[in-house]
């Protein structure tokens, strides 16, 4: 063979072995493509592994009392893993299925138990790793559900997979529910206390390795998590949930009555700025209202004659007239408009009466003739209180007041602007805005911003404590101020508030308004509705809360005075009677005998708490559990009651309890007619008795 021939074989040779190893490999690759695919797919699945995150529980909101306003707890889905460690034989499997079945039939409900049968061995047909037992499952009935057949081999050899998730709940439903807020994953910022102050609440989240099975899905490679969350804090609000539910129900009630469309009441603390209470509820349908819309702190409208604090505070502050300079009511024209009161009545009064009947003619007359040709000094006034401007509130929302001035709004009308603003037309403000300014002049000229939240808490330490910024030291002189108080408090003991709002045992101060407001783009003429409000504060000799109620387009009525004025009556009316605290200084008086007050005869010890509660030092003239009381002429003396076997004893003053025990205790079988205290016994004090022997007593 020439050397040719033996280069070409030995080429030949290699290309055909080349052509045999490209067809093995191809060979080798149909098979695990097409043959063993299932078997390697598995095996890539099973080993991708991931970190997700692992959601904190969220921090607690508390309402100003203690009581919890929202919280979390947490829910779990449940899944199983079929083809878990401890019950991979399928004999395992087999003998308790069925029992399974049976008890998550019993415990959800919503299967029978076969049917839970046959999706368990349909999950082990499918070789299921990940397989959904059940939603929305609470811890308690998790407990329970890991003693169940198959469960309760071992908490992960078992099969079941609990996956914590957190719900967020409000203990007290509704109340508060618009000023607690929410968040959630389509609410970017949250609304609310719970979106206002997120990132305290919602805590630092975790980390957890995930396993990817078959299908896609990934499941917790361990129970716990690698990084454990950080739980979020808790947040203390200034919210008083019985002052809340107070208010609620009584702004809700009169809703109903009055066919409103919507209306909001705030109740704030004077002295320190924060709110005890805030309502706001929206007309669903005819007799049901619910909370859609923070009104309080977004609800931007003409005031109204609410407004005409400020304007009078002005006019006062500035010298140019005094409570007694007298004015004239009725009508008052304009350029383009008649300004006319609520009831016309022509005639003069004193600038205190006109603020005490609320008459527009009457301001407007005097804020136009002493600020028309400059009407800047009028309206640099509001700005010097900061009724342009936000108050920097604690929970979002807060919308932006309108206050006109001539030099930067283009609306300005030179002849109907100064004259309307001076009741409350032209402008845009919030109820919370307006109860701000009442509050200031109840807390002796201090103007301070209301707050809602007044600590922060970590494992019940304080991490941060909150007080209400102050916005202005003095709105006004105490000279401007002693009479703008006075006025407030003839509102309601001789003006517009008098047939409503005035209780005798209680001083109250505050204001009517009642604007008209416009209906969308239709304006004020298309439908006429209107908006009636009362706010003020109280006791008003000694300010502790102030109060406004905002009801919008009542039906029938629409006046401020009857129509805001019972919901403020009724909410300053419990939270008095409730808080002793305002009437501790009524002076005490005793009438008649100064000696101890009346008993009945009965147990010595209880007796003497009673006693030592009110701060009396009864003296008892023996030592004995019971006791009796003789009337002398020189008062009252507790008398030695001992008990003994086999006589009858002396029940004589008792209440029925002590009165039954005694005789229960002799063995006798009593009669009782009346009720009171004892006044008669069939068989007398110190007789002989037998067990199971009749016995009568007559109480009066």
């Amino acid at each position: 063979m020439n050397i040719r021939a033996n280069i070409l074989l030995r080429v030949y040779l290699a290309f055909g072995l080349i052509v045999l190893f490209a067809f093995a490999v191809f060979l080798r690759l149909g098979q695990v493509q097409f043959v063993q695919g299932k078997k390697w797919r598995a095996m890539a699945d099973s080993l991708s592994t991931r970190y997700v995150n692992v959601e904190a529980t969220r921090g607690n909101i508390y309402s100003n009392d203690g009581s919890l306003l929202a919280t979390s707890v947490p829910e779990y889905e449940l899944r199983m893993d079929m083809y878990a460690g401890g019950i991979a034989d399928d004999k395992v499997f087999n003998e308790k299925v069925d029992s399974l079945g049976l008890k998550l039939a019993q415990i959800f409900q919503d299967k029978t138990a076969k049917d839970y049968a046959r999706y368990l061995r349909k999950g082990r047909q499918d070789s299921a790793r990940y397989l959904l037992i059940h939603r929305k499952v609470g811890y308690s009935d998790l407990k329970t559900i890991r003693t169940f057949p198959l469960y309760n081999i071992g908490k992960f050899s078992g099969g079941l997979i609990a996956v914590q998730q957190n719900k967020r709940i409000l203990p007290f439903q509704a109340l508060a529910a618009r000023t607690i807020g929410y968040k959630n994953e389509n609410v970017a910022n949250g609304v609310g206390l719970e979106g206002a102050y997120k990132e305290y609440i919602n805590g630092e989240t975790g980390k957890r390795l995930m396993q990817r099975i078959a299908g896609g899905v990934y499941i917790p490679v361990n129970e716990e998590a690698e990084v454990a969350p950080k739980d979020g804090a808790d947040i203390i609000s200034t919210i008083d949930i019985n002052m809340q539910d107070l208010t609620q129900n009584a702004l809700e009630k009169q809703l109903i009555a009055m066919k409103a469309d919507h209306g909001t009441a705030i109740l704030m603390e004077v002295a320190t700025g924060e709110v005890r209470a805030v309502a706001n509820f929206s007309k669903i349908e005819e007799g049901v209202y619910k909370e859609k819309f923070n009104y309080a702190i977004a609800g931007n409208q003409d005031p109204g004659s609410t407004f005409k604090l400020a304007s009078y505070m002005a006019l006062i502050e500035d010298k140019l007239v005094d409570t007694n300079t007298m004015i004239g009511t009725g009508y008052y024209q304009i350029p383009g408009k008649l300004i006319t009161d609520s009831h016309p009545k022509i005639e003069t009064v004193t600038v205190k009466r006109a603020f005490e009947e609320s008459s527009n003619a009457a301001i407007a007359k005097l804020i136009n003739m002493h600020y028309g040709a400059d009407p800047i000094r009028f309206t640099n006034h509001l700005y010097d209180w900061h009724l342009n401007e936000k108050m920097g509130l604690q929970i979002p929302g807060e919308a932006r007041p309108v206050v006109k001035n001539p030099k930067t709004n283009k609306s300005w009308n030179k002849n109907m602007t100064l004259p309307q603003m001076a009741y409350g037309y032209e402008m845009q403000l919030t109820p919370l805005k307006m109860l701000s300014f009442y509050n200031a002049v109840a807390n002796n000229g201090k103007y301070v911003a209301p707050i809602f939240v007044k600590e922060i808490r970590r494992l019940g330490n304080p991490i941060e404590q909150f007080k209400a910024r102050v916005i202005n030291d003095q709105i006004c002189s105490e000279v401007t101020l002693s009479k703008i108080k006075k006025m407030l408090e003839g509102v309601v003991t001789e003006g517009s508030g008098k047939n409503v709002v005035y209780n005798p045992l209680y001083k109250i101060a505050g204001k009517t308004g009642t604007a008209q407001v416009a209906d969308a783009n239709k304006g004020y003429k298309a439908n006429k509705q209107y908006q009636a409000s009362f706010v003020g504060y109280f006791p008003a000799d000694k300010p502790k809360y102030s109060l406004i109620v905002v009801i919008n387009d009542p039906k029938g009525a629409y006046y401020g005075a009857t129509v805001s004025g019972p919901v403020f009556r009724e909410i300053a009316d419990r939270i008095y009677a409730s808080d002793m605290q305002m009437y501790n200084d009524v002076p005490t008086r005793l009438v008649g005998s100064t000696g101890n007050p009346p008993t009945k005869a009965g147990q010595s010890k209880a007796t003497q708490k009673v006693y030592k509660a009110f701060g009396f030092k009864p003296l008892f003239a023996s030592k004995s559990e019971y006791y009796n009381i003789v009337d002398t002429s020189a008062g009252e003396v507790f008398q030695e009651n001992t008990e003994r076997k086999g006589v009858m004893p002396n029940v004589s003053g008792m209440g029925l309890k002590d009165a039954l025990y005694l005789l229960g205790n002799a063995g006798l079988k009593t009669k009782v007619i009346g009720s009171g205290k004892v006044t008669a016994q069939s068989i007398a004090a110190g007789t002989k008795v037998g067990k199971g022997l009749g016995v009568q007593i007559e109480l009066n």
